[in-house]
């Protein structure tokens, strides 16, 4: 097609070869689509390109995708060399952007899915791997340091007892305390049905000796102070302070972990018992508020019905609440690779992993005492 020419391209009659001529640059693009839009591309077998006068990517473009990217790749062999590379580049460029991707394929999402279990699955044994690794290594720094009084940390560990007990005393008993009142006014609102509202007291006792008292105040500490111990384990990590107590012969688990367990192993325990206090007294408060049953009454069916068994099955869970929060916790914050973003994500790994532990160790542990009948 020249600059006067009406058509980009001719074709003798019966003939299966299209004579293209002229200029195909941009500036003809929309006579170009115009003409090409009136024939046929099935009928041509070969394009002729010897009055081609000009020719880029734009006019190619549309050249290919008139006549599609395979044929005129078939064609490129019969094309002048000047214009073999300009088509051969454009029509490749047209077939990638061509391409689609596959269906999925209902066996391959299925492998995908069991791929993805597989790796959760390795995960977590990788996980407790890594926590029984790191249990032994307490235990034998614990050992080696029981015996030889001269070791013992006993500023840092009173410290944190401070952080993760003391200060933790009124978060606790205001928790158990509205737990306890919730618990009275459900089993209330249930037993009066029966005609037995004065088993709320037994209800309310029974479950916060057994069960609430020592499972609120894990709960608590695993996201107060689990994520604490991480956050101040990976910060030392990330500014390498570890790396430079263990350059000066100090050992990290002795001098950072043991300490927190210890603080936790008698923080917990005492956390339980106050919460178990304030669950009853929120329970009593309800009885008499709401419910017309005296304190009196309430103390003396206490001291009738409930035996000092059920607060033994309850608070026996305490320490091995209090060592698996601390274990992970302090795991969490050696695995902190160095990153702001990697504190983040240990310190919310940290979190999620002891409430979970905690209330799957609570949930045997009271499967456990049904079977033996305790």
């Amino acid at each position: 097609m020249d600059d006067h020419a009406s058509t980009p391209a001719h074709s003798k009659p019966d003939s299966e070869r299209l004579v293209l001529s002229g200029d195909w640059t941009l500036l003809h693009f929309t006579r170009i689509q115009r003409q090409l839009a009136k024939l046929d591309p099935n009928r041509f077998t070969t394009l002729c390109f010897d009055d081609v006068t000009r020719l880029d990517t734009a006019a190619a473009q549309l050249l290919i995708e008139w006549y599609g990217p395979a044929r005129m790749q078939a064609l490129s062999s019969m094309l002048p060399v000047k214009r073999k590379n300009l088509l051969i580049s454009v029509a490749g460029a047209v077939t990638t952007q061509r391409q689609e991707p596959p269906p999925a394929n209902a066996s391959k999402a299925l492998t995908h899915g069991v791929a993805l279990v597989g790796q959760q699955v390795e995960s977590l044994y990788l996980q407790q791997k890594y926590l029984l690794g790191f249990l032994g290594l307490v235990l034998s720094a614990l050992a080696r340091t029981l015996w030889r009084p001269s070791r013992w940390r006993v500023t840092a560990t009173v410290s944190h007892i401070q952080q993760t007990g003391l200060n933790a005393v009124p978060i606790v008993m205001l928790l158990t305390f509205m737990v306890g009142a919730v618990v009275a006014f459900l089993g209330a609102t249930v037993l009066e049905s029966f005609g037995a509202t004065i088993y709320t007291v037994n209800l309310v006792v029974f479950s916060f000796l057994r069960e609430f008292g020592v499972l609120l105040a894990a709960i608590m500490l695993a996201g107060r102070t689990a994520s604490a111990f991480t956050a101040q384990l990976g910060s030392m990590k990330s500014n390498e302070e570890i790396d430079a107590l263990r350059t000066q012969g100090l050992d990290p688990i002795e001098l950072l972990v043991l300490p927190r367990v210890l603080a936790l192993w008698i923080s917990l325990p005492l956390l339980a018992f106050i919460g178990t206090l304030s669950g009853m007294l929120g329970g009593a408060v309800v009885g008499v508020v709401a419910l017309d049953i005296p304190l009196s009454q309430f103390l003396r069916i206490v001291e009738r019905d409930i035996g000092v068994s059920h607060f033994f099955a309850g608070i026996v869970k305490a320490p091995l609440f209090a060592l698996v929060i601390a274990l992970i916790g302090c795991a969490e914050g050696f695995k902190v690779s160095g990153s702001a973003q990697s504190v983040g994500e240990h310190t919310t790994s940290s979190v999620v992993q002891s409430i979970f532990m905690v209330i799957l160790l609570d949930a045997l542990a009271a499967l456990y005492f049904m079977e033996m009948g305790w």
